[in-house]
């Protein structure tokens, strides 16, 4: 489980897409960017069971930017 999960625009004109996150998965703190295609590129270490994160990162963002 995700805890703490942030996000903001990656640029000033939030119209355009992009976003950075950050989040704490088994006590470590992860970051990365969220491309418009739903692509991650980590900016840290990688997480542990990354296709697992990865379904939790979706699933937040499409909740959170897309509704």
């Amino acid at each position: 489980m995700l805890q703490h999960f942030s996000y903001k625009p990656m640029y000033e004109n939030t119209q355009l897409p992009g976003w950075t996150f950050a989040f704490f998965f088994q006590s470590t703190r992860y970051t990365g960017e969220y491309l418009p295609d739903g692509n991650i590129v980590w900016t840290g270490n990688t997480p542990p069971e990354e296709d697992d994160v990865k379904k939790m990162i979706h699933e937040l963002m499409t909740f959170h930017v897309y509704d």
